[in-house]
C-alpha cells in the first residue's frame, strides 16, 4: 500500500529555518552562569528544543527549577537577545519554502518560542510571511514540545496521514509522533543523524538546502 502524498508541512523555526541553536546554547549558559549554576553547553545543546517550562529541570534539576526557573526564563531572552546579531538563515531556507509553496503545499510555522521571538526571526528571512499559510507560537499551546499540541494546533483539521513536522531537534521528532505524523529531519539543529532516526525520524537530510532540492527535483518532500 503506497503511502498519501504530503499535502500538509509543519515547520519548526529554530535550527530548521534558522540558524540558532547554538546561539540558544550560549544564552542559557550564561543565564545560568548568572545564578550560580554550572550546565555543561554540551547537555544544553541536547535540550534545545524542548519547551523552556521544561529545560531547566532537565538541564538542572527539579530543585534548580523550583528555586530559580523563572528567574531563568527570564535571563535568557535577555541575553538571546544580546546574541541576535549572530543569527542567520539556514542555508535554503527560502528556497524551501518557495518550493513548497509553487507545489501547493499548505505550509504552516510552529515554533516554541514566544510570538516576539518568532517574529524577529522571521525578519530574517524577507518574503518569508507571505509564503507560510500561519503562524504558530509556543503561546498557543499549554503544552510545551516534546508534547505534540503545539504540532496539533498548527494541523488544524488537517488530515493527519498526509501531514509531516520539518525538524531539527529530537524533541521535534517526539511531538511529531504524539501528534501522529511523520517527521523529516535536518541536521542543522548539530544533531547526529543516528540520534534523529532513532528518535524516530522519518527520514533525515543534510539542510533546507537539500530538501528544497528534493521538492524542485521531484516534487515530493518525501523519498518515494
Amino acid at each position: 500500500m503506497s503511502t498519501p502524498e504530503v499535502t500538509t508541512v509543519v515547520l519548526d523555526l529554530d535550527g530548521t529555518l534558522v540558524d540558532s541553536v547554538y546561539t540558544h546554547v550560549l544564552a542559557w549558559h550564561a543565564a545560568f552562569q548568572d545564578v550560580g549554576v554550572e550546565v555543561p553547553a554540551r547537555r544544553l545543546h541536547r535540550l534545545i528544543g524542548m519547551g523552556g517550562d521544561r529545560l531547566v529541570a532537565e538541564a538542572a534539576g527539579d530543585a534548580t527549577e523550583h528555586a530559580l526557573g523563572d528567574e531563568l526564563r527570564r535571563r535568557h531572552p535577555r541575553h538571546l537577545d544580546r546574541l541576535f546579531g549572530s543569527i542567520t538563515p539556514t542555508d535554503g531556507a527560502l528556497d524551501l519554502l518557495e518550493a513548497m509553496r509553487s507545489r501547493g503545499l499548505d505550509v504552516v510555522l510552529a515554533s516554541s518560542g514566544d510570538r516576539e521571538t518568532t517574529e524577529r526571526l522571521l525578519d530574517l528571512l524577507p518574503g518569508s510571511r507571505e509564503l507560510l499559510g500561519r503562524i504558530v507560537t509556543g503561546a498557543d499551546a499549554e503544552l510545551s514540545k516534546p508534547s505534540g499540541e503545539l504540532v496539533e494546533v498548527a494541523l488544524g483539521d488537517a488530515e493527519r496521514s498526509r501531514a509531516v513536522l520539518v525538524g531539527d531537534a529530537v524533541w521535534d521528532v517526539r511531538a511529531a509522533a504524539d501528534a501522529g505524523v511523520r517527521c523529516l529531519a535536518v541536521l542543522t539543529g548539530g544533531l547526529a543523524e543516528t540520534e534523529l532516526r532513532d528518535a524516530g525520524a522519518h527520514d533525515v537530510v543534510a539542510d533546507a538546502a537539500a530538501l528544497a532540492r528534493r521538492v524542485t527535483e521531484t516534487g515530493s518532500l518525501l523519498r518515494s
